[in-house]
């Protein structure tokens, strides 16, 4: 039945009521800032941007000229054709935080609405999608949104709801955060555990290490080889990954598949992208292979074997986008880096047993940050599931 969900809470089994926008909150629009602009200004401005990045980017204005209260919803109202900002929402979690701007309603649910519920029920509901024809800048009216109609549970069951989802966001910006803060950290330790340019020590070291690191090139730590086309061995059903740009470049999560191990690699190689268009993201990313007999090397992708006195996560973490090969792209032509270039690629080195241990700290600095990457998705797919089964389908 179109009004009762799949999924629903124990003890709840009421059929939900159809209503309109005006039956349960109030509308109001923002008002324009422009003048009153102030990036010392004490109010935040909820603008498209502002909901859009959920909060990442802002503005500030020094009069709270259109004051937005807890629990109250702004709703983005205008934006351009196709864009992402349309139709979000964003829930205010304190009074005297927030200033209205113009193209963004403030949304003030009645008593006999959950906000949170409110909050994500009309977040980029397909009843507003269906306004951008793809074309023309998209401006929803105050007919448009108040006309929106949805079903309603009663007042206790939308609590309910609103809670389950707001753990679930929580949780999701929770494991967001660390993830972010620990690349953060990582970005900071990669600057701080090699050593800066013309210089023999790094800033930060394990204890017990106080030698002088070496300057070597990559043909005394490692060995090269080219990948080879697969173009014809392409099948989705093959055994082996193709190893290539966009594999790299996407840390695996876009794969293709051969039928044939045309050229193997094995555990501990790197692979290392060639070749890539200008100022692209794939150009000198580096991939550690984590098991033999499972890929396969493509064109345009070297394969770095490190010999014996280099520890391959070391490697992997000092050549991955190193400034050096970077400089080769110019930003016009597509980017080839040429056997000579990778073999001159030349950096210090510590002792055997310092690049383990810097390796071993990398290693699990990525460990963590997959972790966090991985719980976060996993929650926005269950996120994404819940939302399709606890609110009933129309029709």
């Amino acid at each position: 039945m179109a009004d009762i969900p799949k999924i629903r809470f124990k003890g709840f089994t009421e059929p939900w009521e159809q209503r309109k926008l005006e039956q349960v909150a109030k509308y109001r629009n923002g008002k324009a800032h422009e003048k009153e602009i102030d990036e010392d200004g004490d109010y935040i401005v909820v603008n498209s941007k502002f909901v859009s990045t959920d909060g990442e980017v802002k503005k500030y204005s020094a009069s709270q000229i259109e004051p937005l209260f807890e629990n109250e919803i702004a709703f983005v109202l205008s934006d351009v054709p196709n864009g992402r900002a349309i139709a979000r929402t964003f829930l205010v979690d304190k009074s005297g935080k927030y200033t209205l701007n113009q193209r963004i309603a403030g949304i003030t649910p009645l008593d006999n609405t959950c906000p949170y519920f409110l909050y994500i029920l009309m977040n980029r509901n397909p009843y507003f999608l269906k306004f951008d024809d793809g074309v023309k800048q998209t401006n929803l009216s105050l007919k448009d949104v108040l006309s929106f109609e949805e079903y309603y549970p009663e007042y206790d069951e939308q609590q309910k709801i609103g809670q389950y989802f707001s753990n679930l966001d929580h949780l999701i910006t929770l494991h967001q955060r660390k993830c972010d803060d620990t690349k953060e950290l990582k970005k900071y330790m990669l600057q701080k555990m090699f050593p800066k340019n013309g210089e023999k020590f790094p800033e930060i070291r394990f204890k017990g290490f106080t030698e002088a690191w070496e300057q070597r090139k990559l043909e005394q730590v490692a060995k090269y080889r080219n990948g080879k086309a697969h173009e014809k061995e392409i099948d989705e059903d093959g055994d082996y990954i193709v190893v290539n740009s966009k594999f790299v470049s996407t840390d695996g999560e876009v794969k293709k598949y051969s039928a044939s191990q045309i050229e193997p690699l094995f555990e501990n190689e790197i692979a290392f992208v060639l070749s890539d268009v200008p100022n692209g993201r794939a150009i000198a990313r580096t991939f550690l292979v984590d098991k033999s007999g499972k890929y396969t090397l493509n064109q345009r992708i070297a394969g770095i074997t490190p010999l014996d006195n280099t520890c391959p996560y070391f490697l992997y973490i000092l050549m991955n986008r190193n400034p050096y090969f970077l400089k080769f792209d110019d930003g016009v032509k597509q980017t080839n880096l040429s056997l000579k270039d990778v073999l001159s690629f030349e950096e210090y080195y510590p002792e055997y047993d310092e690049q383990q241990k810097i390796g071993q700290y990398f290693s699990n600095l990525d460990h963590l940050i997959t972790l966090h990457q991985r719980k976060c998705d996993t929650l926005k797919e269950l996120k994404k599931y819940m939302l399709q089964n606890m609110f009933p389908k129309k029709g």
